[in-house]
Formats: structure tokens, C-alpha cells, sequence
């Protein structure tokens, strides 16, 4: 009995560890993505806001936040064309609108029983990004066993929960954006076709099954890769760009074609995979397509299925060609150069008959697959620069597993020197990888892809370690007693080598260090209250001027454009910000930007901003009016455009924040040019030429920049403009910005550089960076900080574009001293809502006849507002209009020789109405310097009433730098 016993005992334990062996993984895996989940929603509470607005990480989390509310209120369709953005033309939203959107409303649907509120599809989509991150364990895992069996898996799926880099960074709770399912459905995609080929290989359908419609045989084939081109569909469809992976897709069909007819193996095992996968990807992407005339990859056009469509039938050809090539006994060395050849023909062909596609499909491969074919345009996106060191970045995000990586792809590449079997789904890891680091060292997003390379093929390099070293990890009680002590020697280092570098105490900063500390995006945060107010304080689009079309344009409603773009009804009206605003405007504010982070219209807000003239900026919003390009256009053929399209569209506000008029100024200039140098250069300085201490603020005092739109209205309040009026502003934070030039003390000079350009910088804004390098340059060189100019201002301005009132009168009954130089300024005092006063001041010259006119852009009441299709302006007034005439004396100073007063109504400056009863006194003999009067000044700092520094003021480098360290922190 005791006997019986024991064997049952016995066969327990075989029972179990058979059981453990067979299955130990999933819980494993199980642990692992839970964990993945806890790490990603650590800082949960920071993005839930009190009164329930959205509290967002990154930009673009905020459209596709829009695009989840407007999924939600017309299940199952996703946006297909906005019209709340892009105007006066709307888009086509592309890669957002899809089927990551969906499944995220589908979620809140079921969550919320087919009605969910506004905060249970905010819960869901927060946490959804965490979810699909974890998921991704699921496929890597597969795909990973593939290569290197079980404990291979996991260790991809470990080194994909550690890493700590963009995968990391753009999966955390917060960033609701479409980067994570990209990675996911790759990764599904990929795993799909290696399973496809290896089916394939094993069932080997051939032409002749085909012709004979044996269907049986080819049922299994066929079946799998379908699979694979729907999961390839399914990639597309989340990712408009991801046609990317077709052309992955395709250079290894080519590849591996190549290599099967030169091995003497039937090529038409793989291209039955390829034409099937790449078929049915061609028809799914063909029912996707929502802008027929598109040829861009990042909407749903005819880039997606023309390109699945040539891989299939290039699958179909080479299989057909290499029988050819055997019937005609040639060469079979030739054959991959008969196919390379083949291949240029028809890119030749293309690049001739349909430059747009050659375009799309070569463009797009050099943007985002090729380390040096990223446009001017692209670097002004920090996400689509490259690493400045690719290998170091490398080893930042993925530790020494990035070399593992490197050698697993080795060892792959070289099993037929060895005589081991060599399947497809091996080239297919190989071209992959090598396409995904191509695309790591070109935008420095891509990282999050190279990943899953990273992860997938140390599956491989574990393999091979496991037959290097006979290590039996089977999990048997036998081979745990036959374990040699260098065999544990061996894997200790394996697990150091991998994952040491990715936790502490080697690794500074680990994954959950880094998810911790997420939180919401800051520049919304501090364009949310301006953006709050424009929603409040302006009409409806569709209601401006007193129109009552604000019905016609409803914000969740959809549109058609047509054959054309979106024709806005009368009343409707653009925002001009700058492109990274876009999407802050649409969703907090529910009002229509001109650009976005689409990148739409860029060019035109480029030029509008850095439009050196006030007239010059207005035909520029003009043509804009009339959608056509504005950007390198002349006055003139501003003019002709204007007047060939009358409009009644408007871009009617404008706003600035802190970051266009510093930082991101530079980025503003690559669009339209000419570059940043220009702006804050001299006109009149010529490379090379010295420049004392003495005088760097003279000449430094009136650059190009200080004529820019964007300076004038940030910096100079409007200063001298006509139909510019500052209507809010927001100091959540108060920015400072200094000039300073880089001085030699022994010659007393400004320093120059290699290209012969003086070391000034203007308006820098002032943060800890800039402290840094400031103080490092006084501390660590032989050289002096001279710090010339201080300014400083709130976060965000918003200004309204208006007709301006016309103030007229003559000056014929005046006696005047002068009456040829004579001029007249009209200067009212204003209060914004911040309580800070300026003054704004406009002048024009007396005409021969005696009459004068000069135009004015704010009121000194609001007898208007939101409910008459006008503004709520937050700026007002403190009392009337003072108009002096103004003429020089005999010492050339301006005097006042006579004063006015005059009210400007409201309706006056919205209809360009005229104002002209003045009547001058004489002046009490007031003399000035002809700038007093004006405080607002584009080249005067401005003053918050807390800290006036004349511009002029030469100062000691480190103290003023000490000064400027005392200012208020952004």
C-alpha cells in the first residue's frame, strides 16, 4: 500500500511540473503587465482635475481627446473632416479619428452601458494608455518565443517593462495619444506575418494549387495570411503613416524571394503569402479611404492601398519570373540583379507618370526611415529630430540590451554558415530591425518602435547562450540536479548584462522613477485660462459682427467639404497663434485656429508673424481669408490675390504666449525665413565687424525682430498699430527675457564667431538653462556677460484685429511754429485686467493742406459684447483720448503746442467708423523727447510697475545676471 502511495505521489509531482512547465508563463506574463499598469498610472491623481476639465500630457493628447468626445456623440464614426481647426479651411483629421479613438469609446461604451458621461470616457481614456501598453507584453512575448522559445519570451517582455525611454514616455497615464497603439498593432502585424510565413513554409502552396483550386490545401495558407494583411489593416487604420510597414514588408518579400530562388527553394511558398497579406490590406485600406485625392501618408487616401497593392503584385511577378528564369536555364545569380534593375525601372516610371505618388512614397521613406532626409521644417518638431548621439541615446532607453540586440540580429544572420535552419520569419526580424533602428536615428520618437527590436530579437540572443553553453532551462528536477556552476555563472551575467543597467543602483533613473513624475502638459495649463476666456468673451464662430450662423457649425456636428475645401458661413472666424497652439485653441476654448499641430498652415502663420510692417501682416490675414498660399508672396501679389477673392471670412484674434516671442522664435523664422540671424542682426552690420561694450546697446537697440508682428504686439502692446487691440492678457506666469552680449575684457570688444556675428543674444528668455550658461560663461571664461536689456511680460497675450476709428481734423486755424514738420498723437491710458496700465500712443504727419488722420484701434467705452457679435474686451480704457499737435523747436525738441480731447466709441472701432470733433486748446508749453508720451513702445521695456530699468543702463555682467536670477520664476 505504501508502494501505491508513493507512486501516486510520484506521478502528482511529474503532473504538476509538467503542468508548471507547459504553462508557468502566463502568470509570469500576468505579473508582468499588471506591473506595467501600476507603473503607468502612478501620477492617476495629477490628471483628475476638481471642477473635471481635462488635465492632458503632450499636445496632441488634445485633439485626440476632441476626437474621442466627438466619437462618443456619434458612435461608431469617427471624425472624418474637422472643421474646428485648419480655417478658413478646415482638414481632414488623418491619424487621428481612428480606430485607437474607437476602441477607446467602445470601452467607455460598455463601461458607461452605451451612455457614458463626459468623466467616464475621461477614466477610460486615461487608463487606456496604460492597458494598451500592457498589452503590447502580449505579442512581444509570442514573437520572442518564436526566436528563443519560453524563457526567451520573457525576457522580451521584461526588457519592454523596464525600459525606461520614449515607449516609457509616451505610454503613462495622461498621454492620451495614438503613439502606443502604433507600437501595439506593429507588433501584432509583425507576430501575424512571422506566423504566416512559417505556416506557409510548412504547407508550401505553390502556383499549380492555385490553377487547380485545391482549396483544402491551401486553406491553412491562405487563412493565415489573410490574418496577417487584416492585422497589417488594422495597424493602418490606427495609424494612417503605418503604409511604412508595407514598404518593410515589401523590401523583405524582395529580399527573401531572392534568397529562397538562390537557395533552390520555391519562391512561391513566401509570395503566396506576400500577394495574399498585401492583397487583402489593399481592399480593407480601399474601404478606409476618406480623402480620395490624397496621396500623404498621414490620412486615409490612396497612398495606403496603392501601395499594398504594388507589394502584392510585386510578390505575384518575381514568383512569376523566377519560373521564367528556369525555363530559360539562366543564371540564377542573376536573378536578384535582374530584379534590383526591375525594380529602378519602375520607381523611374513612377517618378515620371505619377510624381505624386513617387513623392509620397519616397518622401515619406526618407522622412521617417533614413537618418538624413528629415526636411528643414521637420527639426523645428522635437520629436522628429534625430538623437544627437544615436548609440548613447540607445543606451539610455534600453541599457546593454541594446548591444544584446545587435548581437542576436548576428547570430541570426549567420545560422546557414553553421548548417541551421534558416525560416523566413528570421529575414523578415532582420529587415525589420534594421529598418526600426534606420528609423530610431532619424526622429528620436521612433525609439518606442526600435523597442520591440530590442525586446523581440534578445529572444534570439538568449537562444543561443541556451546552445552555447548547453543550458538545459526545461525546469525539470533532473536538469536542475545536472546544473553545472559555470552554467550559473553564465546566466547571473546574462541577467546582469540585460536588465542591471535598467535598475538601481546603475540606473539613475528607472521606469517607475520616470512614470511618477509625469503630469500634465504645461503650456496648457497656462493657456488654459486665456483660451477659458476667449470662450466666454467672443462670439460663437458663426456669430461675429452681429451674423447669426453660430448653428451652422456645430461642434460635434459632421461635415463633407466636397470635391473643395469648407466654405465657413458669414459671421465664422480664424485664431492665428502659432502651429503648437492649435489644438489647445480647439479644445479649450472651442474656437477655430488657422494652424495646428497638423502642421497646416504653418508657412502662413510664419509669415504673419514675422511680417516686419503692420500693413504688410494685414494682406496677409487677407489673403489667408481667401485660402490661398500667402506665405512667399509679395505686397503686391498680396494685393491681386485680395482682390480677386473677396471674403467675408476674417481671422479676427491673435494670440501670443511667452515661448513664440523667446525660444520658439527661431523655429517660427525656418518656415518662411529669412533665417533667425536676420532678425537679430543690425541692418546695417556686415560680418566681422567689431563692436565695443560701449556701443552694443546702440546698435543693438533697433533689430528686425523689434519689427516683427509677434514682437510688437508681445513686447510694444499694439504700439502705433491701426487694427490691433490687446483685449486680455494672462500672467500666470511672468516671463523675463535679457539681452546680453559676450565681451572680452582685455580688448573691450564683443566676441564674434566662427561666422563672424557678434555673440549677442536677443531677448533670451530667462530660465534656469540660460542662468546656467550665463554664470558658467562669467565663471569658467576669460570673458564678461554684458547684459544691455531686461523685459519682461505676462504668459499669454490675446488681441482682437479690428477696422480701428479714423480721428481726423485740420490744424489750418492752429498757429503753429512749424507747420511743415508738424504732427499729432493721440494717446489714451488703458487697464488690463491684470491691473497693469500702458499707454497706448498713434501719430501721423500733418498734410500740406492742414488736415491729419491717424486710426486707433481701442475704445474709451464697451457698449458692446459677446451678444452683439463683438468682444468683452478685459482692457479698457481709463478716460478719453488726449490729442496733442506736436512741432519740433528751435532746438529740435517735439513740444505740444495744442491739446484735445476725444471719446471713441466702441461701434467706431469695429465699423471703421471717422471721428472728427476735436477741438484744440493751447498747449500749457509741455515739452518732451517726442517718446515719453509713448510707454507702449515696441523698443522701450516694458514695465509691470514693479521693475523699470532703462534699456540703457550699462551694468556690471554678474550682478545684473544676479538681478535677473531674482526675477519671478516662469
Amino acid at each position: 500500500m505504501s508502494t501505491d502511495t508513493e507512486h501516486v505521489e510520484e506521478g502528482a509531482e511529474t503532473s504538476f511540473l509538467e503542468t508548471w512547465r507547459n504553462w508557468y508563463h502566463l502568470p509570469v506574463l500576468g505579473v508582468v503587465m499588471l506591473f506595467m499598469i501600476w507603473v503607468r498610472t502612478q501620477a492617476y491623481d495629477r490628471f483628475v482635475t476638481e471642477d473635471g476639465t481635462p488635465a492632458l500630457a503632450g499636445i496632441d493628447s488634445w485633439y485626440h481627446w476632441r476626437t474621442i468626445e466627438w466619437t462618443s456623440e456619434n458612435y461608431p464614426h469617427t471624425m472624418p473632416y474637422e472643421i474646428w481647426t485648419g480655417f478658413p479651411t478646415g482638414n481632414y483629421v488623418g491619424q487621428f479619428g481612428t480606430l485607437y479613438d474607437q476602441l477607446i469609446v467602445t470601452v467607455a461604451m460598455i463601461v458607461g452601458l452605451g451612455d457614458p458621461s463626459t468623466e467616464t470616457l475621461y477614466a477610460v481614456a486615461l487608463l487606456s494608455i496604460p492597458v494598451m501598453a500592457a498589452l503590447v507584453a502580449i505579442p512581444v512575448f509570442y514573437a520572442g518565443r518564436r526566436l528563443g522559445g519560453t524563457i526567451g519570451g520573457l525576457v522580451s517582455v521584461l526588457i519592454l517593462a523596464l525600459a525606461k525611454g520614449q515607449f516609457l514616455s509616451r505610454s503613462t497615464v495622461g498621454q492620451l495619444d495614438h503613439h502606443v497603439g502604433e507600437v501595439l498593432f506593429m507588433a501584432i502585424a509583425v507576430l501575424a506575418m512571422m506566423v504566416a510565413l512559417t505556416v506557409a513554409e510548412r504547407e508550401k502552396p505553390i502556383y499549380e494549387l492555385v490553377v487547380d483550386k485545391d482549396w483544402e490545401t491551401l486553406r491553412t495558407p491562405a487563412i493565415y495570411s489573410g490574418l496577417a494583411g487584416l492585422a497589417l489593416a488594422l495597424y493602418i487604420w490606427v495609424w494612417p503613416s503605418a503604409v511604412l510597414l508595407v514598404g518593410i514588408f515589401g523590401v523583405f518579400f524582395v529580399v527573401q524571394l531572392c534568397l529562397d530562388y538562390l537557395r533552390g527553394v520555391s519562391p512561391d511558398h513566401v509570395a503566396f503569402v506576400g500577394a495574399v497579406s498585401l492583397g487583402v490590406t489593399a481592399v480593407l485600406t480601399t474601404l478606409l479611404i476618406e480623402n480620395p485625392s490624397s496621396t500623404g501618408s498621414t490620412s486615409f487616401g490612396l497612398l495606403q492601398p496603392l501601395t499594398a497593392l504594388l507589394v502584392a503584385a510585386g510578390c505575384v511577378f518575381m514568383a512569376w519570373l523566377a519560373r521564367e528564369w528556369n525555363d530559360r536555364d539562366i543564371d540564377r545569380r542573376y536573378y536578384p540583379v535582374a530584379v534590383g534593375g526591375l525594380i529602378a525601372a519602375a520607381f523611374l516610371v513612377m517618378w515620371v507618370a505619377i510624381p505624386s505618388l513617387f513623392d509620397a512614397i519616397v518622401g515619406n521613406a526618407m522622412r521617417r526611415m533614413v537618418p538624413f532626409g528629415e526636411a528643414t521644417t521637420d527639426l523645428t518638431i522635437q520629436e522628429a529630430q534625430p538623437p544627437e548621439n544615436f548609440f548613447n541615446n540607445a543606451f539610455q532607453e534600453f541599457g546593454s540590451a541594446f548591444y544584446t540586440m545587435l548581437a542576436g540580429l548576428a547570430f541570426l544572420a549567420i545560422r546557414p554558415l553553421f548548417g541551421r535552419k534558416f525560416r523566413a520569419e528570421h529575414t523578415l526580424v532582420l529587415v525589420w530591425s534594421v529598418f526600426l533602428l534606420s528609423m530610431a536615428a532619424t526622429q528620436i520618437r521612433f525609439s518606442y518602435y526600435l523597442l520591440l527590436a530590442v525586446a523581440v530579437v534578445n529572444a534570439a540572443f538568449i537562444a543561443e547562450l541556451v546552445r552555447l553553453f548547453d543550458l538545459d532551462l526545461t525546469g525539470s528536477l533532473e536538469s536542475l540536479r545536472q546544473i553545472e556552476t559555470y552554467q550559473v555563472i553564465v546566466v547571473i551575467l546574462v541577467v546582469l548584462l540585460l536588465f542591471a543597467p535598467l535598475l538601481p543602483p546603475i540606473a539613475t533613473a528607472t521606469a517607475w522613477d520616470s512614470a511618477e513624475s509625469t503630469g500634465p502638459n504645461y503650456d496648457a495649463t497656462v493657456w488654459e485660462e486665456s483660451n477659458h476666456w476667449l470662450a466666454e468673451n467672443t462670439p460663437e464662430p458663426g456669430n461675429y459682427g452681429g451674423a447669426d450662423n453660430a448653428s451652422e457649425l456645430d461642434y460635434y456636428g459632421s461635415y463633407n467639404p466636397g470635391d473643395g475645401d469648407y466654405e465657413y458661413p458669414g459671421g465664422a472666424y480664424g485664431v492665428m497663434s502659432w502651429w503648437d497652439y492649435g489644438h489647445f485653441i480647439t479644445t479649450q476654448a472651442e474656437r477655430i485656429p488657422h494652424s495646428n499641430p497638423f502642421q497646416q498652415n504653418a508657412h502662413s502663420s510664419s509669415a504673419f508673424l514675422t511680417a516686419e510692417s503692420e500693413e504688410r501682416a494685414e494682406l496677409i490675414l487677407d489673403a489667408i481669408a481667401t485660402g490661398e498660399s500667402v506665405s512667399e508672396q509679395s505686397n503686391d501679389e498680396l494685393r491681386t490675390i485680395i482682390e480677386g477673392n473677396e471674403t467675408d471670412e476674417e481671422i479676427r484674434y491673435v494670440m501670443i504666449d511667452d515661448q513664440m516671442a523667446g525660444g520658439k522664435f527661431g523655429a517660427i523664422t525656418r518656415w518662411t525665413g529669412p533665417d533667425y540671424q536676420h532678425y537679430v542682426t543690425p541692418e546695417d552690420y556686415e560680418a566681422g565687424e567689431p563692436i565695443s561694450r560701449d556701443e552694443v546697446a546702440e546698435r543693438y537697440s533697433d533689430v528686425p525682430y523689434d519689427d516683427t508682428t509677434l514682437s510688437s504686439l508681445y513686447f510694444g502692446d499694439a504700439a502705433e498699430m491701426e487694427h490691433y487691440r490687446l483685449v486680455h492678457e494672462n500672467d500666470v506666469r511672468t516671463s523675463s527675457y535679457v539681452s546680453y552680449a559676450i565681451v572680452d575684457p582685455q580688448t573691450n570688444q564683443v566676441l564674434l564667431g566662427e561666422d563672424g556675428q557678434p555673440q549677442v543674444g536677443i531677448n533670451r528668455q530667462v530660465d534656469q538653462q540660460l542662468q546656467a550658461q550665463l554664470q558658467q560663461i562669467q565663471q569658467y571664461t576669460e570673458y564678461d556677460v554684458e547684459i544691455f536689456d531686461q523685459r519682461q511680460a505676462p504668459a499669454v497675450k490675446t488681441y482682437e484685429r479690428v477696422e480701428g476709428a479714423t480721428i481726423t481734423g485740420s490744424v489750418d486755424d492752429l498757429e503753429l511754429n512749424d507747420t511743415d514738420n508738424a504732427t499729432v498723437e493721440a494717446s489714451v491710458e488703458l487697464e488690463t485686467n491684470t491691473d497693469r496700465t500702458f499707454t497706448y500712443t498713434q501719430r501721423a504727419d500733418v498734410n500740406d493742406d492742414g488736415t491729419f488722420e491717424l486710426t486707433v484701434p481701442y475704445a474709451t467705452n464697451d457698449e458692446l459684447g459677446v451678444d452683439d457679435g463683438y468682444t468683452n474686451s478685459s482692457v479698457e480704457a481709463t478716460g478719453e483720448y488726449d490729442v496733442n499737435v506736436v512741432t519740433p523747436d528751435e532746438q529740435g525738441l517735439s513740444t505740444a503746442q495744442y491739446t484735445g480731447q476725444t471719446d471713441v466709441p466702441e461701434s467706431a472701432v469695429v465699423d471703421g467708423e471717422t471721428i472728427d470733433d476735436i477741438e484744440f486748446e493751447e498747449a500749457e508749453g509741455n515739452e518732451t523727447d517726442g517718446n515719453e508720451t509713448d510707454d507702449g513702445d515696441a523698443d522701450e521695456p516694458e514695465s509691470d510697475g514693479s521693475n523699470d530699468e532703462s534699456a540703457d543702463n550699462e551694468t556690471d555682467g554678474a550682478a545684473a545676471l544676479a538681478a535677473v536670477a531674482a526675477e519671478p520664476a516662469h
